[in-house]
Order: structure tokens, then sequence, then C-alpha cells
């Protein structure tokens, strides 16, 4: 098997992180997203949606997807839990993660998507829904740091998948000048703690 992967993206991050902290020998093959290969016909038929990343497997099976591919990863490697260790740990989980796509990675993103000369003739781009999205991200920070007043990580006392998201949506921020406020204490002492694991360096 192995992963099609991209070092500029946030989402292939995520699973490299995923793969890092399960302990998996598994080989990542970048994908040259900016001469946009990942848009060509032969990695479209990898993946019709032309995104990375793409785990491939022996038998040619293409699973893409983030969440869907550490999910596989999950069931084959089990021990070092990261989507829950029982059913209402797993829904608990899956909620945080979603939260941090949704609320967090997606407008922190769509900021960047939406005005970036990177993107331009690539989609349609609206500089005005950038700015929004930018705000949103803003609060959604703010937000995150009140919610990690009285807990160590994003889902509650164990480091899961929704920590990675986090992780990598707050540092994909950068490139949009969206960060951790100086009185978002909660925020940074979660993040410095985060950044920290090995896996981190993915």
């Amino acid at each position: 098997m192995k992963v099609h992967d991209s070092k500029a993206a946030p989402n292939p991050r995520r699973v490299r992180i995923f793969v890092a902290e399960k302990g998996l020998d598994v080989p990542f093959e970048e994908v040259d997203i900016v001469n946009a290969v990942n848009r060509q016909a032969e990695f479209r038929q990898k993946n019709p949606m032309g995104t990375v990343p793409v785990l491939e497997l022996d038998d040619g099976t293409c699973i893409a997807e983030s969440a869907a591919i550490c999910r596989y990863f999950e069931e084959i490697q089990p021990e070092l839990p990261l989507l829950g260790v029982d059913a209402t740990d797993r829904a608990v989980v899956a909620m945080w993660d979603r939260r941090m796509e949704f609320e967090l990675l997606l407008p922190i993103a769509d900021s960047f998507r939406q005005h970036h000369a990177f993107f331009k003739g690539r989609i349609e781009q609206c500089p005005e829904y950038a700015e929004v999205a930018k705000r949103r991200a803003v609060q959604n920070l703010a937000w995150l740091d009140e919610v990690l007043a009285d807990r160590q990580f994003v889902a509650g006392e164990r480091f899961s998948v929704a920590d990675i998201t986090a992780l990598c949506a707050v540092d994909f921020g950068r490139v949009s000048k969206i960060g951790i406020a100086p009185e978002q204490k909660n925020l940074a002492r979660w993040h410095e703690a985060v950044s920290a694991r090995p896996s981190a360096k993915a």
C-alpha cells in the first residue's frame, strides 16, 4: 500500500500524523499539486475528485478523504486508539473531529482557497467569502480556547484524531494570518503540547 501525499496541504498531514501515532510503516508518495498532477486523468482514476490524500491498497482499491483513510488505519492497527475506545467515546471523538473539520479547518482552508493566487483558475474564487471565512475561523479559535479551559485535549483527556485535525487547521492558518491570539492561553497550552509530540513533525 501507499499514500498519495502532498506536504503543502493540511489534509494529507492529518493522515501522516495519524500514521506516525500508530507507528505504522507506510510509504508516502508526493503528488505535484502545484503543477496540478492531481487534476490529470491518471490521478483521477484513483480519485475522481482530484484531491489528496489517497490511500492505494495492494489490490488497487483507492480510498480518498482523510477521515476514511484514518478509519482504515485504525481498523488494521487498533492499538493507541485515536478514534475512541468504546461506543460512547467513539461517538464523542467523532463529534469533536467533525467540529474541528467543519468549524475550524474548513473556514481556515476557505480563507486561503477563495483569495490566494494558487487557486486562481483552478476554482471559482470569491474574495469576499474569504474574509467571511477568516472572521469565522478567528471566532472559532476563541471558542476552542474556551472549550480547552477544562480539558487537556479537544475531545477530553486523551489525544485523538480531533487534536490532529485541529492542529493541522491551526498550523495551516498561518498562511492566511490566522493564529492563536495572545490572550488565548488555553489554546496556546494545547498547541504547544500537541506540537511537541513526535508525530507532529510527520
